[in-house]
């Protein structure tokens, strides 16, 4: 997969070189390019920024540096043979980041991402590539942040980890929170190593039993409890036909009742046992 990204403070990618990132690029499974978007303005204060038409607060990020630092990426990445770009825009206006586009994004060959500084970027610039390839707006989360570049990194580790021959062990992701499948809808449990006993407190002894089968409904009502206590719109949106038996009955214990409509919802002031 190739990633190409265009900012103004490169230096803030430099998490990419540590770690599993780190590691994809070493191995040649990442091909990272990190462009200083300054490099395309031609005033001696290289000005990347001007005020808003219709007047408003602060300042945003000019078509001409944009154009020209996306053409020359895009015109490097296909002489080096690169196919199929991606334009994906971190912006709290997006669509939410969830595990579902971290799993769309690394079928994709390449990511040209372009993370903003100040109220933005000027529209045209998204509305012009998106004539040449698809654009992603994405949103990290419900806050704003000073900058993109923070939410490049996250969207960066959680597509690269989904590569092949990324992660050590390449089942790893499958049991992950939010991953696709029967337990998209539920929080990962929490999870235990050596040694058995730290500072007075000991693990579950269902961990220590070698039945697969108790360790594995232990492992799945610890994430209903969790999902309950910290995200239950999760378990609100999910479709009843997700929960065998034994989920009700742990539902039932938390406090969730079906509805009409077969989903679940919890009773007014339940509380965990």
């Amino acid at each position: 997969m190739r990633l190409d990204v265009v900012t103004i403070f490169p230096e803030y990618l430099e998490p990419l070189n540590v770690s599993l990132v780190g590691k994809a690029r070493a191995r040649g499974q990442l091909d990272v390019h990190v462009h200083d978007l300054r490099e395309w303005t031609y005033d001696r204060h290289n000005t990347v920024d001007d005020t808003p038409y219709g007047g408003g607060p602060g300042m945003v990020m000019k078509t001409e540096p944009w154009g020209e630092a996306l053409d020359s990426a895009l015109a490097d990445g296909y002489e080096a043979g690169a196919r199929g770009p991606v334009m994906v825009v971190p912006t709290p206006s997006g669509r939410p980041f969830t595990q579902e586009l971290a799993v769309e994004l690394s079928e994709r060959p390449w990511l040209i991402f372009t993370p903003a500084r100040y109220e933005g970027i000027d529209r045209r610039v998204m509305d012009e590539y998106a004539t040449r390839m698809p654009v992603y707006e994405v949103s990290i989360g419900d806050y704003v942040l000073a900058g993109g570049e923070a939410a490049v990194l996250v969207v960066t580790e959680a597509v690269a980890r989904l590569l092949p021959g990324v992660l050590g062990n390449a089942e790893s992701h499958r049991d992950d929170s939010f991953a696709p499948g029967e337990m998209a809808n539920l929080l990962e449990g929490p999870v235990y190593t050596k040694p058995p006993l730290w500072r007075g407190r000991d693990i579950p002894e269902v961990l220590l039993s070698g039945h697969h089968g108790k360790i594995a409904r232990w492992r799945r009502d610890e994430a209903f409890r969790r999902t309950a206590r910290n995200r239950p719109d999760l378990i609100e949106r999910c479709e009843a036909a997700a929960f065998d038996k034994k989920d009700r009955e742990i539902l039932s214990i938390l406090g969730w009742k079906p509805s009409e409509d077969g989903r679940f919802w919890r009773r007014p002031q339940a509380v965990e046992e």
